[in-house]
């Protein structure tokens, strides 16, 4: 990944609506390849604080983020549903752009 992959990672996000939710690797799909979802992990993990991380999931609709209760909050208070066992209800949230 180059000097520029953090910012084309976050210039994708920052597309993403509130309410909608997009996984990992649909970031990576978007960046050209469905193989950086980890990746895509890292470059979150050190996005500047203006930038909606709590919009991206994993592939199951789980929050695997360290700060997943506040990814939750952030969620919920756009209107992103949970099933019971705590998921993002991915049909109903998952944004295609």
């Amino acid at each position: 990944m180059g000097p520029g992959f953090h910012g084309r990672v976050t210039d994708v996000v920052r597309l993403v609506p509130p309410g909608s939710v997009v996984t990992y690797g649909d970031v990576g799909r978007l960046l050209g390849s469905a193989h950086i979802a980890r990746q895509v992990g890292w470059a979150l993990a050190a996005c500047a604080p203006d930038v909606p991380w709590h919009r991206v999931v994993n592939a199951r609709g789980e929050l695997t983020s360290p700060s997943a209760s506040e990814q939750r909050v952030r969620l919920a208070a756009e209107g992103v549903e949970f099933d019971d066992q705590g998921r993002v209800l991915l049909r109903r949230h998952r944004w295609q752009p």
